[in-house]
């Protein structure tokens, strides 16, 4: 069964004892970041975090619930983050039916993923709580992370776990995203989302035909719409239909108040709004997930007609900086949940890894069962040329026989197998925009080592040795008789 709303998650994690509360007062601007930042950084993750007492709200705050791979499978309901992708591969890898047998057999699956579209109900627990004549922001307790965040004119806190929704005024296909959302003041707020997201798009097609944008801001839901926010889908892709998908229920959707945008009703925290085209304010700075801050720029503005809440609110929040902290483990399940649809391009792709170092996009690490002279670079150029992989800084590709799970083995076999002038490319294209590397925004150079096994072809004009192996007779051997060798 799906998780009806975050708190039945939060005594799932509770009951298991891997949430710890904090019954003392706490303030939101800075010292709940720093408690969280300690946790995160605790072995294995450490423990959800659950604030009883807000300085200056009546509202708990919830931080780093999916700050773990315990959690993070929990906040799936799956054993393992491999088991999605099992289930994705198992829709995608299905043969076309060529008997009307075949096509009765695929009947079960396809009505399956029928039952995970959105539905839209009328009365919702998000919606308990009206606030239309006179929204007030000032009343959540909204986190303050670093101590650079923000402007003077302003105190710098940012909701950091926003499910943003808009739809495209030309399709009227919605779209759900994580964009941190920058307080102002009472009803207006920064809308950070970069260029190359959807947001970003739907907002541009706004701009050209000069009509103001409705949008809501979400706080709060089951794990599996918290998440799906996030994801790096396609464009056609519900965000919600995903997140169906995921929990294998639909996700209850219900109209705003002010606007068509529809969100899921077992939100905590809805603001409804608008954004004017051409509006922009500065918004940010912020200390990102990279470890650094982003920079202050001119972002579009949004502003708050109406806010529905329950009325017992539980305020979720993440606290990103430098690695390892929650989003690390919530991106470790992106990279494995999307292994299968980065397959349908590239199935000679074995496994990849984005290591947490590399804060998502700034390194890949890539197996492939290399075929042909060359194919380790083709892999490169072409993983660059899809989706947010556009922005990987560093592509590492290295044999199907290496587990890139496996840093140091992968770490010996890149070193000893590359040759700098011969198996490096060097590209010029999009880049984050976060990345503060680079010397202009949102572009610069990015690196792709081809670390596997060279042929003649490729300019090597040596044998290639083989790695040092013992005999599995031996090892077998040397298992039976360790005890009596005193160890």
């Amino acid at each position: 069964m799906a998780y009806k709303d975050l708190r039945e998650f939060i005594k799932v994690i509770e009951n298991k004892g891997l949430l710890h509360r904090i019954p003392v007062e706490v303030d939101p601007i800075l010292e709940i970041s720093e408690i969280t930042d300690r946790m995160c950084k605790s072995p294995h993750g450490g423990k959800a975090l659950f604030f009883e007492k807000v300085k200056g709200s009546s509202f708990p705050v919830v931080t780093n619930i999916f700050g773990s791979f315990e959690r993070m499978t929990l906040a799936l309901e799956i054993r393992h983050l491999d088991d999605v992708a099992k289930r994705i591969d198992e829709l995608l890898n299905q043969a076309p039916p060529k008997t009307l047998i075949d096509k009765l057999a695929m009947l079960p699956k396809l009505f399956e993923f029928s039952k995970y579209l959105p539905k839209t109900i009328k009365h919702a627990p998000c919606q308990e709580v009206i606030e239309k004549d006179n929204p007030d922001l000032s009343q959540f307790p909204v986190l303050k992370t670093w101590p650079g965040d923000g402007q003077p004119s302003d105190e710098g806190r940012f909701i950091t776990f926003p499910m943003v929704f808009t739809r495209d005024p030309e399709t009227n296909r919605p779209n759900c995203g994580m964009y941190r959302i920058h307080i102002y003041d009472k009803t207006t707020t920064g809308m950070h989302w970069h260029i190359h997201k959807d947001g970003a798009r739907h907002y541009d097609k706004y701009r050209k035909l000069n009509q103001r944008m409705p949008a809501a801001i979400a706080v709060g839901s089951d794990p599996a719409v918290i998440y799906s926010a996030s994801a790096p889908l396609p464009e056609s892709i519900d965000e919600m239909l995903f997140a169906g998908f995921l929990r294998r229920e639909p996700v209850e959707m219900v109209k705003c108040i002010t606007s068509d945008i529809e969100v899921p009703a077992n939100s905590e925290l809805v603001i409804e709004g608008y954004i004017v085209p051409g509006e922009v304010r500065i918004e940010g700075p912020f200390g990102d997930h990279t470890g650094f801050y982003s920079a202050a720029d001119n972002y579009p503005v949004f502003h708050a007609t109406c806010i529905t809440h329950r009325r017992d609110l539980v305020y979720p929040a993440t606290v990103v900086g430098k690695p390892p902290m929650e989003d690390c483990y919530m991106g470790k399940a992106t990279e494995r949940i999307f292994l299968p649809l980065m397959k349908l391009d590239f199935p000679e792709i074995k496994d990849i890894n984005l290591p947490m170092e590399g804060v998502f996009h700034n390194f890949a690490l890539i197996s492939i069962k290399k075929s042909y002279p060359g194919h380790a670079k083709k892999i490169i150029h072409g993983l660059w040329g899809k989706g947010q992989m556009m922005f990987a800084k560093l592509i590492i590709v290295v044999d199907d026989d290496v587990d890139v799970q496996d840093l140091s083995y992968t770490a010996w076999r890149v070193l000893n197998n590359v040759d700098w002038k011969r198996d490096v490319v060097i590209a010029d294209g999009p880049l984050d925009d976060l990345d503060h590397a680079a010397n202009f925004p949102r572009y610069g150079s990015k690196m792709g080592i081809d670390a596997t096994r060279k042929t003649r072809e490729e300019g090597m004009m040596r044998d290639w040795p083989d790695e040092i192996w013992m005999s599995e007779e031996i090892k077998k051997l040397v298992d039976r008789r360790w005890k009596e060798y005193g160890f």
